[in-house]
């Protein structure tokens, strides 16, 4: 099991940044940010494996960053050109599928984090 812990949720309006960190007790070789709508299915973000692939919903790309300090063992997901579609609350995940299966469709992750809460406003 690894704790994990979601910060940097707020509310912005729409054309607005943010930066979500996630803490980690320990990397694993397939992390990533997911986000879910209460009442709808929660959908992946963004993934980023230990040799630094990534790979990101089409919604976010070009939008959205997936990082890491290695140091700090923190996860963050940068977030620019916020849209009110982008609300939600986001989750941490990490024990991600190894291999070419650490990517953002996959949903089967073994440690999730409490989420923080990001809401756009138009």
């Amino acid at each position: 099991q690894v704790l994990l812990a979601e910060s940097g949720g707020g509310s912005v309006q729409a054309g607005g940044s943010l930066r979500l960190s996630c803490v980690a007790s320990r990397y694993t070789f397939c992390m990533g940010w997911f986000r879910q709508v209460s009442g709808q299915e929660r959908e992946g973000v963004a993934t980023l494996n230990v040799g630094g692939g990534t790979s990101y919903a089409d919604s976010v790309k070009g939008r959205f960053t997936i990082s890491r300090d290695n140091v700090k063992k923190i996860l963050y997901l940068q977030m620019h050109s916020l849209k009110p579609d982008d609300t939600a609350m986001y989750y941490c995940a990490a024990e991600g599928p190894v291999g070419f299966g650490c990517t953002y469709t996959r949903g089967d992750f073994g440690s999730w984090g409490q989420g923080t809460q990001v809401t756009v406003s138009s």
